[in-house]
């Protein structure tokens, strides 16, 4: 077996992809992990009645019928989705993932051996809740860590006694990290095995889970496991637009709470009114290009809009998101800790900055509108509120920030950039806005040194960055 080390920070293994956004165990899946920065991809693995080693969860299909019992012909007619391995290991090849083989068939472990054999592919490891998966895999002199699966209620220690790593397979305890105390920790190495850990997607549990001495941790969301953090000699922040672009739709909760689980400090929302007084974050005026009906949102109670779907039309995996309420958004900067760009569409000011108020959050966000009247209302009804400017729209910086007392300019990559410079140590803050992904446009703005970047590929942005600062970055 290939020695294995604790590696810096635990590899974070997209669960079956990552399925908080595409279906498990797709290949769509696994691109979107790729993505969001996963180090591996847990696999699940089957093999068809003529042998073929398939990735799929579930020993039946949803009509019933038994996987095994199906050639890999007949599989492919009912489930077009589902990838061959061997279709996984040449994507994760291509984008330079590794693989966590999870074994669920006995006739599918040494088919699997040989086919990551063949690869050179990094990291591997090949594992199965079945003792008598394992053993297989050691008897056949795995070139991998083989990994014991632990289900709840099983003794860890004894379940996994022929593997080299413990998995431990808790998300459905209460609290799980209490049980990973350092005797536990102690007993582990002192038998040489590693230990990973169950799926996990509540940021608090991550954060307790992340700092022990584990090798991985699953999760749907992979990008959860090690956010995204600015090198401490230039420590910036990235405002995601409307959410995390290309994973889940804008303006949506699934959208951006993707980004923040990322580590990203901000998300910008677009804030409509209802024609019952409600906030509601949707971008356009009318719901055409973004749900599934027609029509002006202000011309629509609150009531109306939560009965529409707000998902279906990026992807059908969205099917059934609603179109949320300011409130929601804020509620999701406090279980986050996080901060928004607030853009006013049709909502205006007053009953947006209430909201803001009521939740404590003033200091956690700033403001910006094409309507300057809003602006100029929120400034009169808000000394204290942080509101941004275009220096585009104005013939000089000193009147941008000039006309409604502003406290942060956005520039375009196009602009006098020169212009940072001049802001560096006032009380004004800079950020180049950048809706594209092309490497050299990054590497002109991180020269620039501004406050924010204002970004629609967060997560392409974030991988450049950590390429050029990489022993900086915990992403």
């Amino acid at each position: 077996m290939t020695e294995m080390h604790l590696p810096p920070r635990p590899y974070a293994i997209a669960h079956r992809g990552a399925s908080a956004y595409a279906p498990g165990n797709t290949l769509a899946a696994f691109r979107k992990a790729d993505i969001l920065g996963a180090d591996m991809w847990e696999i699940d693995i089957r093999a068809t009645s003529d042998g073929v080693p398939v990735v799929f969860h579930d020993a039946e299909l949803a009509d019933g019928q038994a996987l095994n019992g199906l050639s890999r012909d007949e599989l492919r007619e009912f489930l077009p989705s589902c990838p061959d391995l061997a279709e996984v290991i040449a994507l994760a090849a291509e984008l330079g993932a590794g693989i966590y083989a999870d074994i669920k068939d006995v006739d599918a472990a040494l088919a699997t051996l040989h086919l990551l054999q063949d690869t050179e592919i990094n990291p591997v490891i090949i594992g199965a809740f079945s003792p008598q998966i394992v053993q297989t895999l050691q008897e056949a002199g795995s070139d991998y860590p083989v990994a014991g699966l632990v289900p709840l209620g099983a003794d860890p220690h004894a379940h996994s006694a022929k593997a080299d790593i413990i998995h431990l397979c808790w998300e459905h305890m209460q609290r799980p990290q209490d049980e990973l105390t350092p005797d536990f920790f102690n007993r582990a190495f002192l038998q040489s095995k590693h230990v990973v850990i169950w799926h996990e997607e509540d940021p608090g549990r991550m954060a307790d889970i992340r700092t022990k001495p584990v090798t991985g941790i699953c999760s749907d969301t992979p990008q959860l496991v090690n956010p995204f953090k600015a090198p401490t000699s230039y420590p910036f922040s990235i405002v995601c637009h409307r959410g995390a672009y290309p994973i889940a739709p804008e303006n949506t909760l699934p959208g951006l709470e993707c980004a923040l689980a990322g580590g990203f400090d901000y998300i910008e929302v677009d804030l409509q009114i209802t024609s019952d007084g409600e906030v509601v974050v949707i971008h356009d005026a009318t719901l055409d290009r973004t749900t599934d009906v027609t029509g002006l949102v202000r011309n629509h109670t609150l009531a109306q809009l939560r009965k529409l779907d707000a998902g279906v039309k990026f992807d059908p995996f969205f099917a059934g998101t609603r179109i949320p309420t300011l409130k929601e958004v804020l509620e999701l900067l406090t279980r986050y800790s996080a901060r928004a760009y607030l853009e006013f569409k049709s909502a205006p000011p007053a009953p947006v900055l209430k909201q803001v108020l009521d939740a404590g959050l003033l200091d956690r966000v700033f403001f910006w509108s094409f309507n300057r009247d809003f602006l100029m209302q929120l400034r009169a009804m808000s000394p204290e509120a942080q509101i941004m400017t275009r220096r585009q729209d104005y013939p000089s910086l000193a009147e941008a920030i000039a006309d409604y007392s502003a406290n942060l300019v956005e520039f375009l990559p196009n602009d006098d950039l020169s212009e940072i410079a001049s802001l560096r140590g006032s009380e004004i803050r800079s950020m180049i806005a950048y809706m594209g992904d092309d490497e050299a446009v990054f590497e002109h703005m991180v020269k620039l040194r501004p406050d924010l970047f204002n970004l629609n590929s967060a997560f392409a942005f974030a991988r450049f960055a950590k390429s050029i600062w990489s022993d900086n970055f915990y992403w």
